[in-house]
């Protein structure tokens, strides 16, 4: 890995000597010996502390940064080889000030250990060290890796010789290469190299996890509500031209093979029927491409993952000189060159091509948009206007945002013009009404609750793409995230930011008529998007296409993410118990301050949600509840 192969290396106390005697027969070393010579050699895993045996490593870890090695190896029944990736796994995430557990990204170690925290369900984060990547050590002569079963109580001999016999074996395995600085193999880098792996978040987009508003152009208002606020975050450490990192030799394919079953996937004509058939989704596209004849006349148009071509058949009404029609999906590619062919739209190499009915100007250019440079057949900074829709559920499923980010930086002239050229996040709470509870609760007369308990207990850990109606919601709203097609920097689609929401109970709990509080519970948050053809390119019509509960639904629908428990929440003032927990009925909450940070995920095109919750009385105390980790995927 880039950063966790060769950038950190402690210092040790070994000499070459002793370490090669180690290696040559590492079952006969005297652990007490050495230490007793040499003094402390266990290093700490998020502090500069280092103890003279494992066990003193580990009541240390344990006690003062909320890491008990031991109990999580009970917990998992995690033998050698687990508990080896564990340690390996923990070490790479704290040198990038993350958090193990969550995956929270931190300015500083300092900051990292004021956030460790208890992991409350050990079964929920196992994957995240299930890779054959945390087999290579990622310290050099870690004590810790070879010393920590010694002590164990019953602890099978043979089976620790032999899980280390295996182990060396698997490490001969690994070969360190360099990657070329690519744009679609650095993916496969920075999603190794991120560490955070295996569906559960990462944040390292953010250097310090915070994010800052800042005015943006291009601003949209919809139902009352600014969604032009820009978010910045920091990018990643900018990377050499040469990226070295280890990785298994099978990466490069697992790829492969998720991009083939992506496109795959739109090959079927359902998901293009359903998509053409959202009229929201197309009134927007068409609005922006036929209504804005200054920006569209002979220009030159890449239509970026394109499908059935109708975007680029838009853009050939409109009066643009030369379509570029690129698409992964070779059937997709065929299936759209066969619609601008019958509709006279079709380009022909060759003057004298009988197919060439004097008017095309679609070209369908077959391929991923990242391969395209490769072959050269469209020539750098040529484009005029960048059209794509990339939009996945939350925005962001699919990661198809970096490939447009790709094609704008490789093919669109200075100034060119990308449609849309703004995208917002936004959040609100919801309730009760916005789930199946009320449905279980009374079916034909009868009590049948519990169901609908257990169906909430397993919301809590995936998150729900579902039609949320404006009625469900119990809070306001507000900006997530926004972004700025034209200037934002790839690594951006990765983010960390802070959102506080307030009750609005007007549509859960009806309009207040009195002083008297009313109170209401918040199941969780729901996430949505809109997209901005904005004046900046549109001026004779811009438009925007939006899919929030307060507007006709679209097939991209809303992001539910469930609390572990509700909240309960109030708008007004009243007498609270005290001495009751914040977002109970006793003690509601006034306000909910959010901490959600969404990013690429390990598994390719998926993205990894981490959620913070935080609850707020009128007497300004504060309840914290545990991270919960959604994958969308």
């Amino acid at each position: 890995m880039a950063k966790n192969g060769t950038e950190y290396e402690p210092t040790f106390t070994d000499d070459d000597d002793e370490e090669s005697e180690e290696l040559q027969d590492w079952n006969d070393w005297d652990a007490k010996e050495e230490e007793e010579e040499e003094g402390p050699d266990f290093l700490c895993f998020f502090c500069d502390s280092r103890y003279s045996s494992c066990d003193d490593l580990f009541d240390h870890c344990s006690s003062t940064h909320h890491f008990d090695f031991r109990a999580i190896r009970k917990a998992l029944g995690l033998n050698f080889y687990g508990s080896f990736k564990l340690i390996n796994f923990v070490r790479s995430q704290v040198v990038e000030n993350r958090c193990w557990s969550c995956g929270l990204t931190c300015q500083s170690n300092q900051d990292l250990q004021n956030h460790l925290h208890e992991t409350v369900n050990f079964k929920d984060i196992t994957p995240l060290w299930d890779g054959d990547e945390y087999l290579k050590p990622f310290l050099q002569d870690d004590s810790v890796l070879y010393s920590f079963g010694e002590d164990e109580e019953g602890e099978d001999d043979y089976t620790a010789v032999v899980d280390k016999e295996e182990l060396m074996s698997d490490l001969r395995h690994f070969e360190e290469i360099c990657i070329d600085h690519d744009i679609h193999v650095e993916k496969i880098a920075i999603d190794f190299d991120t560490s955070y792996e295996s569906g559960k978040s990462n944040v390292a987009s953010s250097s310090n996890g915070y994010s800052n508003n800042e005015g943006s152009p291009g601003k949209v208002t919809i139902n009352g509500m600014d969604s032009g606020e820009h978010v910045e975050s920091a990018g990643r450490k900018t990377k050499e031209n040469k990226l070295r990192a280890y990785i298994p030799n099978h990466g490069s394919k697992d790829v492969k093979n998720i991009n083939d079953d992506y496109f795959g996937a739109y090959s079927s004509f359902g998901i293009h029927r359903e998509m053409i058939s959202d009229k929201v989704r197309m009134d927007a596209y068409r609005q922006a491409i036929l209504k804005n004849p200054s920006l569209l006349k002979s220009a030159v148009v890449m239509d970026v993952g394109c499908g059935t071509g109708i975007l680029s058949l838009f853009a050939a009404q409109a009066g643009a000189s030369k379509v570029f029609a690129v698409e992964a999906s070779e059937k997709m590619a065929a299936v759209a060159t066969q619609i601008a062919k019958d509709n006279g739209l079709l380009w022909s190499k060759s003057p004298g091509d009988s197919t060439n009915h004097g008017t095309g100007v679609i070209e369908v250019v077959q391929g991923m948009v990242e391969e395209l440079d490769k072959s050269r057949l469209i020539q750098p900074h040529s484009v005029d206007v960048l059209v794509s829709e990339w939009m996945g559920y939350c925005l962001l499923y699919e990661t198809m945002l970096s490939s447009v980010l790709f094609a704008r930086d490789q093919w669109l002239k200075p100034g060119g013009a990308i449609l849309p050229d703004t995208a917002t996040i936004f959040v609100a709470g919801f309730g009760k009404g916005a789930t199946s509870l009320p449905f279980w609760e009374n079916v034909y007369g009868f009590n049948m609750s519990c169901v609908g308990k257990e169906l909430f207990e397993g919301a809590s850990k995936i998150p729900f793409v579902d039609s949320v109606d404006d009625h469900g919601l119990v809070t306001s709203a507000a900006v997530l995230q926004s972004f700025d097609l034209v200037t934002m920097k790839p690594d951006e689609v990765d983010f960390t930011a802070n959102v506080e929401l307030e009750p609005n109970l007007g549509g859960a709990a009806g309009s207040l008529t009195d002083l008297k509080s009313e109170t209401t519970w918040c199941f969780g948050v729901v996430l949505w998007f809109e997209t901005g053809f904005t004046s900046r390119f549109c001026k004779e019509m811009p438009a925007v296409l939006s899919t929030s509960p307060y507007t006709p639904k679209t097939h991209w629908l809303q992001t539910m993410l469930t609390f572990k428990e509700p909240i309960a929440v109030t708008s007004g003032k009243s007498n609270i118990d005290k001495s009751a927990a914040v977002g109970t009925e006793a003690c509601p909450a006034v306000r909910i301050p959010l901490r959600i940070s969404i990013a690429r995920a390990s598994q390719h095109r998926n993205i990894d949600i981490s959620l913070e919750t935080a609850g707020v009385d009128a007497h300004s105390r504060k309840r914290n509840w545990p991270v919960q980790i959604f994958n969308l995927g």
